[in-house]
């Protein structure tokens, strides 16, 4: 795993840890499996981009690439 991946998930983990919702519902509204999302919060496991996607829809924020200069 690169470090650009490891800092998205970083950062999807941080969100999801201080969002004002539960794990629960977050779980719930964005369609990934309760334990899916536990396994990714302990870092047991990675997230699909696709499950990364719905979760950040669900916490109001955008997966998008940066642009590096060359």
């Amino acid at each position: 795993m690169n470090s650009d991946t490891s800092d998205i998930e970083a950062q999807l983990r941080e969100a999801v840890m201080s969002a004002s919702m539960s794990q629960y519902r977050i779980a719930k509204n964005s369609g990934v499996s309760k334990s899916q999302l536990s396994l990714f919060l302990s870092g047991q496991r990675s997230l699909t981009l696709t499950s990364a996607a719905k979760i950040a829809r669900v916490l109001g924020l955008e997966l998008r690439p940066i642009k590096k200069g060359r």
